[in-house]
């Protein structure tokens, strides 16, 4: 059982502003072979997928097993999730349903586990101070698994995605293979993100070349992020390659570019949890029973499936 904590009626609104963008111009057929599920014609055409892969997951002993005592004893977790765009989580039309490939996994770990989930929507760039300071036992946004984050966070693996590039079709731009080739332009990412990093720590590339850097441009919301795209008034976004590439589908003028840099995704914990073992092997319980490959089918990133759940492996060069 899942339940969930909807955040503040103004971001729930900024968030279902994201979804807007891609369902106003989604063009899809509906058909129910195509996994949209049944939840009225808003969503059809938003193509937010809404079949249950998760009703089924049963308790693994040997991963529950594994839990501290007292998480068994209480029964329940906190989770925090940050809640933007599909494939990794958002609104469905009603404003209060979560869907999302990151919400599937939670729930069903937590099915695996026999733990109750109690997830908070909380902003992207709040959730993992606040995991440090112990106000939730795990956190979930697509985080991506960097040596700098692995420093004083603990993940455990559950997809493989990373950094990516879109553009206008009108755009110059057909590749990114170095940061140096959007010198002059705007790029708008999210906040506090793994792209926000990146770019502000070579922004001297374009310096040292003798051109103008280029100009970062950050956002809360995924909705504002594409508008500004769609505008003008941004140049180029960076964000996960599988959030790119589902965005496209449902925007006409839109081009992905290209993967960037692979990336680990993974449950962010606090340094040092002791929950960490049984979440991977939660994670594990999930490929072994057929779940893992369902919930990835759903949300259509086959190509971010991992092998095997680790626990905070190296960032990958």
């Amino acid at each position: 059982m899942t339940t969930t904590t909807p955040r503040t009626p103004a971001l729930r609104a900024t968030a279902l502003l994201a979804t807007a963008v891609l369902a106003l111009t989604a063009c899809g057929s509906g058909d129910p072979s195509d996994g949209t599920g049944a939840t009225g014609p808003a969503a059809a055409q938003a193509k937010i997928p809404t079949t249950d892969v998760v009703s089924g997951v049963t308790k693994d002993p040997a991963a529950a097993k594994l839990l501290p005592a007292d998480v068994r004893e209480r029964g329940t977790l906190a989770l925090a999730a940050s809640v933007g765009t599909p494939p990794g989580a958002t609104y469905l039309p009603d404003g209060t349903t979560l869907a999302g490939e990151d919400i599937d996994f939670a729930d069903a770990v937590g099915k695996a586990l026999g733990l109750r989930i109690h997830r908070e929507v909380a902003s992207f760039e709040a959730i993992l101070p606040a995991l440090g300071s112990g106000k939730y036992d795990v956190g979930t946004g697509n985080f991506g698994v960097t040596d700098e984050r692995r420093r004083t966070i603990d993940f455990v693996t559950y997809i493989n995605d990373g950094q990516g590039f879109a553009a206008r079709k009108d755009s110059p731009l057909k590749k990114v293979t170095s940061l140096k080739q959007l010198c002059g332009l705007t790029v708008a990412t999210g906040a506090g993100t793994t792209f926000e990093a990146t770019l502000e720590q070579n922004r001297h590339l374009c310096t040292e070349a003798g051109r103008k850097p280029y100009d970062v441009k950050t956002f809360a919301e995924q909705g504002a992020l594409w508008i500004s795209l769609q505008q003008g008034r941004s140049d180029v976004v960076m964000s996960t390659i599988n959030g790119l590439r589902y965005a496209v589908k449902q925007q006409p003028g839109l081009t992905f570019l290209n993967e960037f840099k692979r990336l680990d995704v993974g449950f962010a914990f606090k340094k040092g949890t002791p929950l960490a073992p049984a979440f991977r092997a939660a994670v594990n319980h999930l490929k072994k029973d057929g779940t893992y490959d369902r919930i990835l089918q759903k949300w259509g990133t086959g190509p971010s499936a991992i092998k095997t759940s680790q626990i905070s492996p190296p960032e990958i060069k």
